[in-house]
C-alpha cells in the first residue's frame, strides 16, 4: 500500500508568453484562429512592411555612396602621397587627404550600422511563436496600429505540455517529505475533482525555499508531461505524494470502517455467521481501502454494507457470490 500526501493542487502552464510587437506599424495579418496549438517559430502577425523596405533601401543607398566616396578619398590620398614624395604637394594637403578617409571610413561604418537596423526592423514586422503551446483569445484584431511594446499583447500564449501542478504541503509533514526526497526522486498522481478516470503520473521537482507563515504550508511543484491534456492550467486537481510503499500493510474496505462513540469500529463475520463488533486502530486511508493498525487479522470476513441494521452478535446469512470482503496484506 502506497505511503502518501494527499492535498488539493493547481495546473499551471510550464511558460507562459505574451507576444508583444517590437515596432509600430499597421496589423495587416493574423496566421493563426484563437486557441490553436502553435510551434516556436511559426509566423503569427505580419505587420505594414513597407516603411521598413523603404528604410533599408535608403540605408542601402546610403552605404553605396558613402564606399564610392571612400574609393575616390583613398584615390586621391595615394596621388598625394606620391605628390608628397616628389615634394610637389604639400603637408596640409596631405593631411586633408587623409583626414577625408578616415572620416569616411566611419561613415561607412555606420552606414553598414543603419543597414543592419533597418534589415532587423523589417524582420520585425513579422511575429512569430516565441515558444511552443496554445494560443489564448486574439487580442488585436487586422487593420489595428500596434504600438512597440504596448501595455497590451497581441496573444498570450501558454505552454500546456509538459504542465506544471503547484500544491502546499503542511510544514507539519514537511520532514517527513524531505526524508523520503533524500532517496530520490518522488511520483506525485493528479487528477480533476470531478474525473473518475485514472490519475496522470509525474515528478516532484521543486521545493521552495520558506514556509508560508500565512497557510503554514511550503510550496512544492510538481511536473506533468501532460501529453493527452488531460490538465489544464489554472485547473484545481486532486494532488498524491507518493512517499514509499508498504508491502506488509492490512488493509479492509473504506466502506468496513463505521464510527462509535469508542471510535472507529468494524463487524467481523465469526465462522457460525455471527457478527462481532471490533474496535480497530487506523493507520491511513488510501483511495478505497484503509490500512489497520491493529484489531483485526488478515483472512477475517468483514461486512461492508447493511451494518445499520446489525448489533454484537447477530447472526447473518451470506448471500450472493461475493457479499463480504476479507482483509488483507497486499
Amino acid at each position: 500500500m502506497p505511503i502518501a500526501i494527499d492535498v488539493v493542487g493547481a495546473a499551471e502552464a510550464f511558460s507562459t508568453v505574451a507576444v508583444h510587437a517590437q515596432i509600430t506599424g499597421e496589423l495587416t495579418s493574423v496566421n493563426f484562429q484563437d486557441g490553436d496549438d502553435v510551434t516556436k517559430g511559426q509566423e503569427l502577425f505580419t505587420l505594414d512592411r513597407r516603411p521598413l523596405e523603404a528604410a533599408l533601401q535608403q540605408a542601402r543607398a546610403n552605404l553605396d555612396r558613402d564606399v564610392a566616396q571612400l574609393a575616390n578619398a583613398k584615390a586621391q590620398l595615394k596621388r598625394y602621397q606620391d605628390l608628397s614624395q616628389r615634394g610637389i604637394a604639400t603637408r596640409e594637403q596631405l593631411d586633408t587627404s587623409q583626414t577625408m578617409v578616415t572620416a569616411l571610413e566611419a561613415t561607412m561604418q555606420a552606414d553598414r550600422a543603419a543597414v543592419d537596423n533597418a534589415t532587423v526592423q523589417l524582420a520585425y514586422a513579422t511575429v512569430s511563436a516565441p515558444i511552443s503551446g496554445r494560443t489564448g483569445k486574439l487580442l488585436v484584431n487586422v487593420g489595428n496600429l500596434v504600438r512597440a511594446n504596448d501595455a497590451t499583447p497581441l496573444v498570450v500564449i501558454n505552454q500546456v505540455a509538459p504542465i506544471y501542478v503547484t500544491f502546499g504541503v503542511p510544514d507539519t509533514q514537511f520532514a517527513e517529505l524531505k526524508r523520503y526526497m533524500a532517496r530520490g526522486s518522488l511520483r506525485v498522481q493528479a487528477h480533476p475533482a470531478d474525473s473518475n478516470s485514472a490519475p496522470s503520473a509525474g515528478r516532484l521537482t521543486f521545493v521552495d525555499n520558506a514556509v508560508d507563515q500565512s497557510t503554514g504550508t511550503i510550496a512544492v511543484r510538481a511536473t506533468f508531461p501532460n501529453d493527452d491534456r488531460r490538465l489544464w492550467p489554472g485547473q484545481f486537481v486532486n494532488v498524491t505524494v507518493i512517499l514509499d510503499t508498504d508491502p506488509t500493510a492490512l488493509v479492509v474496505p473504506s466502506s468496513a470502517v463505521q464510527d462509535s462513540q469508542k471510535g472507529a469500529v468494524i463487524f467481523v463475520v465469526g465462522a457460525d455467521n455471527t457478527v462481532a463488533v471490533r474496535p480497530i486502530q487506523l493507520a491511513r486511508a488510501a483511495g478505497n481501502e484503509t490500512v489497520v493498525a491493529g484489531g483485526v487479522k488478515p483472512g477475517e470476513m468483514v461486512v461492508t454494507d447493511g451494518q445499520i441494521r446489525l448489533t454484537d452478535g447477530s447472526k447473518v446469512t451470506l448471500r450472493g457470490a461475493a457479499p463480504a470482503a476479507a482483509a488483507k496484506a497486499p
